[in-house]
């Protein structure tokens, strides 16, 4: 298959470098043309200026950009010159309603739409190790099989459109939970003077680790936080959760905390960096506590 490649982000410009290697990519389209040129250049493929493009050149297209109405905006751009028989692969993350109403919109010109949201960080993107959450057909899950493979390690069919939203935002709740703990746990390290490298390799391998943890505790010792997974994009992510949640008439308290937390690190200018930054907020308290057991001493 002849594919291309739509979002030339963090995660979007390894995984299009994957299907490069893979010998699938033909095209790619960002928003931004010049970031297209630029990997047009170092790859070989050809960049397209107009979405509307990509159609002439490619059986297959591979969407991976921020929201819903990103999505809404390519599909509505490119449909009207898609053949029939076309596999549109979108690993965005959005809504699961979202993702049936394109896929119905698709269906109806021949069109098959896999949802296909992705974990892993930039990490799993640019070594392909990526878990991918699967909704849609079956026979066009098989068809795009050799795309998928060559983007991630874990390849899961759930169900029907929408499924792999569902699996996603499923993930994301897990990820907030993680993301609170790990930050108030190695908060709590630093007001008890431990040191962090030593503790960091020796927790890494007991029983409250996690992939997050290995990866991102780090920065707390480093005192940065590059972006790995945006703050801003994950409290996207979890209002889609808020509102799958809503709809079924319950609040759940760790997507509530979380984009709490998410909202003043946003007004503290961090929404830019990794969610890391929480640990932000939880050193805080421990620094806010001990001004305030000094100046009562004093």
């Amino acid at each position: 298959m002849r594919v291309g490649f739509i979002g030339l982000g963090a995660m979007g410009r390894h995984m299009a470098a994957n299907l490069h290697k893979a010998g699938l990519l033909t095209a790619v389209f960002n928003r931004s043309f010049d970031k297209a040129q630029a990997f047009a250049k170092e790859s070989g493929c050809l960049a397209v200026p107009a979405l509307a493009e990509l159609a002439r050149h490619c059986d297959a297209l591979v969407l991976c950009v921020s929201a819903d109405a990103d999505v809404r905006e390519v599909i509505s751009a490119v449909a009207p010159t898609l053949p029939r028989g076309t596999l549109v692969i979108d690993c965005s993350t959005i809504g699961a309603s979202t993702a049936r109403e394109v896929a119905g919109q698709l269906a109806a010109k021949g069109i098959d739409f896999l949802d296909c949201p992705v974990s892993g960080g930039v990490e799993g993107a640019r070594d392909a190790t990526l878990a991918i959450m699967v909704g849609g057909d079956g026979a066009a899950f098989e068809r795009a099989l050799p795309i998928l493979h060559a983007l991630g390690k874990t390849v899961t069919h759930l169900g029907p459109s929408g499924a792999g939203q569902a699996t996603k935002a499923t993930n994301q709740i897990m990820c907030a939970g993680v993301i609170q703990a790990v930050a108030e746990a190695m908060a709590f390290a630093r007001a008890e003077g431990l040191p962090l490298d030593k503790l960091i390799d020796t927790l890494s391998k007991g029983a409250g680790s996690s992939w997050y943890f290995v990866n991102r505790a780090p920065n707390v010792v480093r005192g940065s936080f590059p972006a790995g997974f945006r703050v801003r994009l994950h409290e996207k992510d979890l209002k889609i959760c808020r509102e799958m949640a809503a709809a079924r008439g319950v609040q759940l308290p760790v997507i509530e905390m979380t984009l709490l937390h998410y909202r003043r690190l946003i007004e503290q200018g961090f929404g830019e960096e990794d969610i890391s930054s929480l640990y932000r907020l939880k050193a805080a308290l421990f620094d806010e506590a001990k001004a305030a057991g000094r100046s009562a001493a004093g």
